[in-house]
């Protein structure tokens, strides 16, 4: 039964993309965040639907939509730079097979990446993106925030998010790093929606959603949530007025909820001051380390999957840091993950690679910020774009926080928000070009030199 309403669903979304063909765009974007075939036994298992959904989505867009003053920002062009570098790194990879599993999925992230913008020609197509985006991850998010407090938490690798599948946001510290960026979005729809009317309805289920983003990092028991919690309080200074009311309050709310979180959170967190006792992050050391040494005599990566080479061995010590009477314990592994997005890059594309895949996410820190600053005027043509840029950059500075202990360097998510990214900026500088030129068109006479 729960087969036919998704195929149901679904069918009903692509008719709906073919009268109005920007909606094909949704329908992957959802079926990409939500993966719905992973939610049925049969049916959908056994169809494409993704590869469907992106056909139909670009040849809606040829066929069908309006691409006149159509932008290509350089950012488009460092993605299709990477995707065809990552193409080169698989053909000569170290582990073909695994590679081309990793690549099948990849190269559409990519793609989609750098075709995303062409489409985002409206604010109401920007807008309808993110929105399709938030509530996809919330139909993750919400049934994680249920069961965090129905149950307390699941633990570290527990909670059970719809499927037992442990990987795309599905994983915990992937969905935890997500459910925190997204909260500055969820909030600017509070103020400046048009889809639906920010009125109390609204507000009262985004404060119920950012209250479920703040309960994924608990229920998933996942230090990276708790990092990015900070560092988005941090970023949200600068929007504060009142800075010092606003640090005591979080400091109170802070206070009132320890008693309140579960034990396998706090015991978790606990290991942040005691890593060297802990074996998750001791791994982690050393399997940077081994990356480090591997780029020295692999500059140009081993392509995907290249830490199943590896052969690491680190020692555990006491919680106090301090080696044990007998000795250190000595533990030995191979083939583990990198854990983080910039060692993954490191070790699968190499030095070029890092650059080219840290170069696309600065200059887009960069370019938010100096939309945030153009548009901050509340009084201005464009007074909703100020704090869309500020709440897409908090994003992915969360991101960037998050991967540093994920190996997330290919989400399609962020990618998602990166498109969202370069359709708000191409967008607002074609605005800001049509105004250059309205006078002219007018038949208005040329300002004097």
């Amino acid at each position: 039964m729960r087969d036919l309403v998704f195929v149901a669903f679904l069918l009903a979304f692509f008719g709906m993309g073919f009268r109005r063909p920007f909606l094909l765009v949704c329908v992957y974007v959802y079926i990409d965040i939500v993966s719905p075939q992973r939610l049925t036994y049969y049916l959908l298992n056994t169809v494409p639907i993704s590869l469907i959904a992106v056909a139909l989505a670009v040849g809606g867009w040829v066929l069908a939509d309006d691409k006149r003053d159509t932008r290509v920002a350089p950012r488009q062009i460092l993605i299709v730079l990477l995707l065809l570098y990552c193409w080169g790194t698989t053909i000569a990879a170290d582990f073909p097979v695994e590679a081309k599993e990793k690549w099948d999925w990849v190269w559409k992230a990519l793609a989609f990446a750098a075709f995303l913008p062409l489409t985002l020609r409206t604010r109401l197509r920007i807008e309808t993106l993110l929105l399709f985006m938030i509530l996809s991850a919330a139909s993750i998010i919400i049934v994680g925030g249920i069961k965090t407090i129905a149950s307390g938490g699941g633990g570290y690798g527990q909670l059970n998010l719809m499927v037992d599948n442990n990987s795309g946001l599905y994983e915990g510290s992937t969905i935890s790093a997500v459910a925190i960026a997204i909260i500055p979005i969820i909030f600017w729809f509070m103020t400046y929606g048009t889809i639906f009317k920010p009125d109390w309805k609204v507000k009262g289920f985004c404060l119920a959603l950012v209250f479920a983003c703040l309960l994924i990092p608990v229920g998933t028991s996942t230090r990276t949530g708790l990092l990015c919690i900070a560092l988005l309080a941090l970023l949200s200074l600068r929007n504060v007025k009142r800075k010092g009311l606003y640090i005591g309050a979080l400091a109170l709310l802070g206070l009132i909820a320890v008693p309140f979180l579960p034990s396998t959170f706090t015991n978790r967190m606990n290991t942040i001051q005691t890593y060297q006792a802990d074996s998750s992050a001791s791994t982690r050391l050393a399997v940077w380390q081994w990356t480090m040494d591997y780029a020295k005599s692999h500059p140009f990566g081993g392509g995907f999957e290249a830490y199943r080479g590896n052969h690491i061995r680190y020692d555990l010590k006491a919680a106090d840091g301090s080696a044990p009477v007998a000795g250190p314990k000595v533990e030995v592994d191979k083939a583990r993950a990198y854990h983080s997005a910039y060692f993954e890059m490191l070790g699968e594309q190499g030095y070029f690679g890092l650059a080219l895949w840290l170069t696309i996410n600065i200059v887009g820190i960069v370019r938010m910020e100096v939309v945030r600053r153009r548009y901050r005027d509340p009084d201005g043509a464009f007074p909703w774009a100020g704090p869309l840029a500020a709440a897409l950059q908090s994003g992915h500075i969360v991101y960037l926080l998050g991967a540093a202990f994920i190996a997330i360097a290919f989400q399609p998510f962020i990618y998602m928000l990166i498109g969202a990214q370069i359709g708000l900026d191409t967008y607002l500088t074609r605005k800001r070009s049509e105004e250059s030129f309205r006078p002219m068109r007018r038949g208005a006479a040329p300002l004097p030199a």
